[in-house]
């Protein structure tokens, strides 16, 4: 996908992160990540933009975009299908660099976790099969690659996109976090992952628990209670036995079956760490537009219903 350069700087130039409503150039946001917005920009609804403000220099961020490249290549060659997408960094004056990335927009109701809510449970299994199968093409790249090679995916059912074509077609969507290891060293930069972290912790995390957060995503059984706890979120704890009746059926050999005492547990944990990291973000921007008096450049989600 080619990306209009000009278009992306000018609206990087005039976007407030305080207040994106009132960009020079129109613009909706569609999503957020935990290091990203995703934005619609102007009147082009075929594009979506996820805007990553991560990077001290050009450097870092064409180390990023080369693994993110390496990982959309490896996913493809396991059979992960992924919209078209395409890349672009802004390197402005007094500005961090700003990596974009751009994917073909696919349908907002066709994500996992909108269709849990229309589809009837014989199809939310139907689909919930597929995300496994596709999972186990990663756990058994792994199993034949490691310690070579792995990679993984955040399972969540709000990164898969099942459409409606009468193929089964399935699309991953977060590609933006590389989950690579060589020889076992995670191949993201732990120092990029630290910068969303907010200052007031930031000193306390080393490199070694980023570490553990990401090598979570390399266990299939962890990935796969993420996926499952996310149902609590979606106020649709009845599909939880019957998911993980699947999933169980479909794990490697030796991994112990999920129990739905395992995915409360999880998500309670879950739950309060991602409310007090907002809670602390929220203090971060207010500390440094406020107090500090520069520029906050992560844009945050209003109230979120866990």
């Amino acid at each position: 996908m080619q990306l209009d350069q000009k278009l992306i700087n000018s609206f990087e130039t005039g976007l407030n992160p305080l207040k994106p409503e009132d960009s020079k150039i129109s613009a909706r946001i569609v999503g957020y990540g935990e290091m990203s917005t995703i934005f619609l920009i102007g009147d082009d609804s075929s594009i979506a933009y996820k805007r990553m403000p991560l990077f001290s220099s050009q450097k870092q961020a064409g180390d990023y975009l080369a693994v993110y490249n390496e990982y959309c290549e490896l996913l493809t060659q396991t059979g992960i299908s992924l919209p078209e997408s395409g890349t672009c960094i802004v390197d402005l004056p007094d500005r961090p660099v700003i990596l974009y990335i751009a994917q073909e927009m696919v349908p907002p109701e066709r994500f996992g976790h909108r269709l849990i809510h229309t589809q009837n449970l014989k199809t939310n299994e139907r689909m919930v099969r597929l995300i496994v199968d596709h999972s186990q093409k990663l756990w058994r790249f792994c199993a034949e690659h490691n310690p070579e090679l792995e990679i993984a995916v955040d399972g969540q059912l709000s990164n898969w996109v099942h459409m409606d074509d009468g193929k089964d077609t399935l699309y991953y969507i977060d590609t933006s976090t590389p989950f690579i290891k060589k020889k076992g060293v995670h191949q993201l930069d732990p120092q990029v992952v630290l910068k969303t972290i907010p200052g007031l912790l930031r000193s306390f995390i080393k490199d070694k628990t980023v570490k553990e957060v990401l090598d979570r995503y390399y266990d299939p059984r962890k990935n796969m209670i993420d996926l499952v706890a996310n149902l609590f979120k979606e106020q649709k704890p009845d599909l939880i036995a019957p998911f993980i009746d699947i999933i169980n059926n479909k794990l490697p050999d030796g991994i112990a079956p999920l129990t739905f005492k395992d995915v409360k547990s999880y998500y309670r944990e879950d739950k309060a760490i991602w409310a007090l990291f907002l809670r602390l973000r929220r203090i971060d921007r207010w500390v440094t537009s406020k107090i500090r008096r520069k520029r906050y450049e992560y844009i945050l989600p209003g109230k979120i219903k866990r």
